[in-house]
């Protein structure tokens, strides 16, 4: 039987926070009616305006959700308030019930769709033409390092004018749009970052992005596991299919922390793991429409058994999320463990030594208190101490944390890189971990 859920796990899955606020409004017993969990789904009827009660139910896990309501945002506040109310009294939701015609129609619909949906992507696989789909590989790299070459080209221009009038030059985006055009999306989305990065730390991007694009235009030359990385960066991806296809790593997944962006295309949700047996870090991606949790939700401090496909690199640390085995279960009682904050930046050390581009490397601090010094928020150990990144998390988002450990150690997770550590999640003495953020 699937574990209840925090009240924060549950919110966190909210597109929004006007939707946790109404479903704040919905998380009684009062307008529920039929409610039920079992089977690996939770459903209920919900009073709304109208004489037909919405039917509301959520497959616990994905999670996925359904609701009758005319919402367009996902999940809607019925779903999250049916699973506030199932997290916060156990009462009102019985466990063990008999699930639903109705849900069980849906589910099957859905276990339907899985089926369908792994079909043709097995057809397109055998349908595939290998030599028409190397050609068409041969001309984007074409494409892609004639792109390189007139970026490289147009830094070493910019460089030997003087970095001074860079803010001044409008014709970055016109750069951009070329890239895209040679289908290197990497190369111009960190183009457009150029329009936005401070005048001291212009020459350093300049160099960065100078040596990615002269390194594709070396790609072959260069070991494996580093031309991987160079191809990520440029923008060349791998389809989770053929990811899945090959290796996999099989462990026991602990979830370090999740957080979610958005910006008016979409939603992204990041979600790091580290596995219990090989302690190998991972970061899952999850998105969104706007307006649209990612579907993909993982408590953190939960244990999934699960095989892993990493991502080509010579860092790998993004993976796609294969064969589950079971659901997420309740993760240890202690926080997990760490690094003080010089082995940290250690660990960030030695992971940019194999990938130049790497801004940031998941880490647990063990032991550390944060303090506000004259240089900004500081987090110590009293031997060794690490700057928290400047915007990473929102002001009083600090406060609280440091209200959280009210002068005491505490375990942090989150990303230590060259502009500091960026917290995600904290775990202060007998207490359950707790999103930054949050």
């Amino acid at each position: 039987m699937e574990e209840r859920w925090s009240t924060e796990h549950v919110l966190s899955l909210a597109p929004d926070q006007s939707s946790q606020k109404a479903a704040g409004k919905l998380s009684g017993p009062a307008p529920w009616s039929e409610t039920g969990w079992g089977g690996g789904a939770l459903w209920g009827l919900c009073k709304g305006s109208g004489s037909t009660p919405y039917r509301t139910a959520v497959e616990l896990g994905t999670p996925a959700y359904t609701c009758s309501c005319p919402s367009r945002k996902f999940p809607c506040k019925h779903a999250l308030g049916l699973l506030l109310l199932w997290a916060g009294a156990a009462e009102a939701v019985a466990a063990g019930s008999e699930v639903p015609e109705w849900v069980e129609e849906w589910l099957s619909s859905r276990q339907d769709a899985a089926e369908q949906k792994a079909a043709r992507q097995q057809a397109k696989a055998a349908e595939a033409d290998p030599a028409a789909a190397r050609r068409r590989a041969e001309r984007r790299s074409a494409r892609v390092a004639a792109g390189a070459q007139e970026l490289r080209l147009r830094l070493a221009d910019g460089v030997r004018r003087g970095l001074a009038d860079h803010t001044t030059d409008a014709s970055w985006e016109e750069v951009a749009a070329r890239m895209v055009d040679a289908q290197a999306p990497g190369l111009a989305g960190r183009v457009r970052e150029l329009g936005h990065t401070p005048q001291g730390d212009l020459l350093e991007e300049y160099a960065l992005l100078h040596l990615l694009a002269g390194a594709f235009t070396r790609v072959e030359e260069l070991p494996e596991p580093l031309a991987a990385t160079v191809r990520t960066r440029v923008g060349f991806t791998t389809d989770a299919s053929e990811l899945l296809a090959g290796p996999t790593v099989r462990d026991r997944w602990q979830v370090l922390g999740s957080r979610d962006t958005a910006d008016e295309r979409l939603t992204t949700r990041r979600l790091w793991l580290r596995g219990a047996k090989t302690g190998r870090p991972a970061l899952l991606l999850a998105f969104g429409r706007p307006g649209q949790a990612p579907e993909l939700a993982l408590p953190t401090g939960r244990v999934l058994e699960a095989e892993l496909a990493f991502h080509p690199g010579s860092r790998p640390l993004r993976a796609t999320l294969g064969t589950r085995y079971g659901t997420p279960e309740q993760g240890p009682a202690e926080p997990p463990a760490g690094l003080t904050p010089a082995e940290a930046m250690a660990a960030y050390g030695t992971a940019v030594a194999q990938d130049p581009w790497l801004e940031s490397w998941p880490a647990v601090l063990s032991e550390v208190v944060p303090v506000l010094s004259p240089e900004g928020w500081q987090l110590t150990d009293g031997h060794s101490a690490v700057r928290v990144r400047r915007g990473s998390v929102p002001e009083q988002a600090l406060w609280r944390l440091a209200a959280v450990s009210a002068g005491r150690p505490v375990t942090l997770f989150g990303e230590c890189g060259h502009a500091g550590f960026a917290p995600v999640t904290v775990w202060a003495e007998g207490a359950r971990p707790i999103g930054v953020a949050q």
